[in-house]
């Protein structure tokens, strides 16, 4: 089972969540430079602050609790250390470290946390990208996720998931499974929406051994159409019956997405 992960800050849709498995919350803290960075874009900027990572944890029972905070400082590495430690006391189960571009920085990072709980790098830079061989046996590693937005901003792509198309995805997945790490990648809309609908976002997770995915803010919306668990739901359903492709269906799925993919950044291109 895919671990889902939602991003909120409010503990009665954290609750909600709770009670159903394979789900993962998710506060995010990230603020520096992302407006800039994704600026005339439909994205959202997160305002969670701090406490509100002890408001989610407080209600939590079965899930775990991941909180991506801002990315490392090397200029000023005692703004980091106060940003994690503030985290930690509240409760964080894992940290998401976003947008870092070398080695050092990771580890610096990690130097930072030491061992205190699992880090997840996110890698969304053409620079984690290129020195993935480098820096995946960092100790206190727990997952690999790949940020598949800030990702092909970098790489001057004009659909988000042209990385994955590209096989720059299974590259990472590879290299993970070698040692033994799982990875995440994305995010994801309700299973028969979006311009790559859920169902095949899914179908490519499954295909490359993925643990986890982000839910888009899709599943949040207040239209009295499907609720939240309803939309859940319905995922998990496409997941199980995902799960029971043999060889040949899922790489003509594969084959299939990619062209879906390659045509959907074409159309954005002639835009």
């Amino acid at each position: 089972m895919i671990d889902l992960l939602t991003i909120t800050n409010q503990p009665e849709l954290a609750k909600r969540c709770d009670q159903m498995p394979g789900m993962r919350l998710f506060v995010d803290l990230e603020r520096n430079g992302k407006a800039e960075r994704q600026a005339g874009r439909n994205t959202f900027i997160s305002m969670h602050q701090i406490d509100d990572v002890g408001r989610v944890k407080t209600v939590l029972r079965n899930s775990r609790l991941m909180v991506r905070v801002n990315p490392y400082q090397p200029d000023q590495p005692a703004a980091s250390r106060a940003e994690v430690d503030a985290v930690l006391a509240q409760g964080a189960d894992l940290l998401m470290l976003p947008m870092f571009s070398t080695v050092q920085e990771l580890r610096s990072f990690c130097e930072i946390v030491d061992g205190r709980v699992p880090i997840v790098p996110l890698l969304e830079t053409v620079g984690a990208l290129e020195s993935l061989e480098q820096w995946l046996d960092t100790p206190g590693l727990g997952e690999i996720f790949v940020g598949l937005n800030d990702l092909h901003l970098a790489m001057g792509c004009r659909f988000m998931f042209e990385p994955l198309a590209q096989g720059h995805v299974d590259r990472v997945a590879a290299a993970a499974r070698r040692r033994g790490l799982p990875i995440g990648f994305g995010g994801i809309a309700r299973a028969d929406e979006g311009l790559l609908p859920g169902r095949d976002v899914l179908g490519e997770h499954l295909r490359l051994g993925s643990r986890a995915v982000i839910l888009s803010r899709t599943f949040n919306r207040p239209d009295g159409e499907q609720p939240f668990e309803g939309a859940v739901e319905a995922l998990r359903e496409a997941e199980s019956t995902l799960a029971l492709r043999n060889a040949a269906q899922i790489e003509a799925d594969r084959v299939r997405v990619a062209a879906l993919i390659n045509q959907l950044a074409q159309a954005d291109q002639s835009a």
